[in-house]
């Protein structure tokens, strides 16, 4: 495994990030631990989760898995990069409360006590704001924050799904507290998808933060979708699916998949290993509901990708260009 800084931090993390949204709705939990377990022995040290994960009536379930995987005890916790998100609602279905979502300094506090009894651990290492919140001022989150580091009780704080502008204004707000800020940014970004490009990773990087993608397959579309139909091996959903009712992406997604079989690569390692070249990305957060399906993302680290075909595919799925010029002259 190769490591980096995680943004401006002196903090090393894995250019892999292990996703966790899959486990309890799609693998079991013993699964669940043994993915944990390849996932550390290869060298990814960075977990991501979320207090939401387990979603309906098992929202939390994802961090309990995690914390009876950390129970087991043999150094894991002390190796593990831990990073899970603060925002959604988490009153039982069809009880919701007012103050249990979002990110108020109440919300803050309950949230992260509770994320501490389900992970079984006393600190998290980074502490992420799922969605920007429009009602709360980032003085009222950096105040609640700040308590939160003194306590020891997190060590770092992030975001997910900010706009560039939210990113700026959350760091201005904190160098005028005299703290460190946003250290990350998760964000959808891979080659299907590149708006991030445009205003959000330029303002992460301007400000040190990490970037670190999600959906680096766009749902499975970057993942040799269109084999996998011909054979009869994968039934489209979710953003694929919908993704390949426009004829211009089917013929984009064709043409990725020709090109890659032309090089003898693999759609999903090759987009992976796209993502690793991009200025600003620590790693991709991959989300295997098999240890085989790791196993193909760890390949994406030590795959090299020259020139020639980083252009082609630049040609398939062109950015969006660089703010401002992509939208003005």
């Amino acid at each position: 495994m190769k490591y980096t800084q995680l943004g401006r931090t002196g903090l090393k993390v894995s250019r892999l990030v292990l996703g966790t949204m899959n486990f309890g709705p799609q693998t079991d939990e013993p699964d669940s631990h043994a993915i944990m377990d390849a996932a550390l022995a290869s060298g990814i040290n960075y977990f991501d989760t979320a207090n939401v994960y387990g979603w309906g009536e098992n929202k939390g379930r994802t961090e309990e898995i995690i914390g009876t995987w950390f129970a087991n005890g043999g150094g894991r916790r002390d190796k593990t990069v831990l990073a899970t998100k603060v925002y959604g609602n988490m009153s039982g279905d069809g009880d919701v409360w007012p103050n249990h979502d979002r990110l108020s300094a109440v919300n803050i506090r309950r949230a992260v006590e509770a994320s501490l009894r389900r992970l079984q651990t006393d600190h998290i290492d980074i502490y992420q704001f799922h969605h920007i919140d429009r009602r709360t001022p980032f003085e009222e989150i950096w105040q609640a924050v700040e308590v939160l580091i003194q306590q020891g009780k997190i060590l770092y704080a992030g975001s997910s799904n900010f706009p560039g502008y939210k990113i700026a204004q959350a760091n201005e707000t904190a160098a005028r507290r005299g703290t460190m800020g946003l250290v990350s940014e998760q964000c959808l970004y891979n080659l299907a998808e590149r708006r991030a490009e445009m205003e959000v990773i330029p303002a992460a990087r301007e400000y040190g933060l990490g970037v670190i993608p999600w959906s680096p397959l766009h749902g499975g579309l970057l993942g040799g979708v269109l084999k996998k139909e011909a054979e009869g091996s994968r039934r489209r959903d979710g953003r694929s699916a919908s993704a390949l009712e426009s004829t211009s992406m089917r013929e984009k997604v064709q043409a990725y998949e020709d090109l890659l079989d032309k090089h003898g690569l693999e759609p999903g390692e090759t987009a992976l290993a796209w993502l690793l070249t991009r200025p600003g990305v620590t790693g991709p957060i991959v989300g295997p509901r098999t240890t085989e399906q790791l196993e193909s993302a760890l390949r994406a680290v030590e795959l090299e990708l020259g020139e020639e075909l980083l252009t082609s595919l630049d040609e398939i799925f062109p950015g969006p260009g660089p703010s401002p010029e992509a939208f003005a002259w």
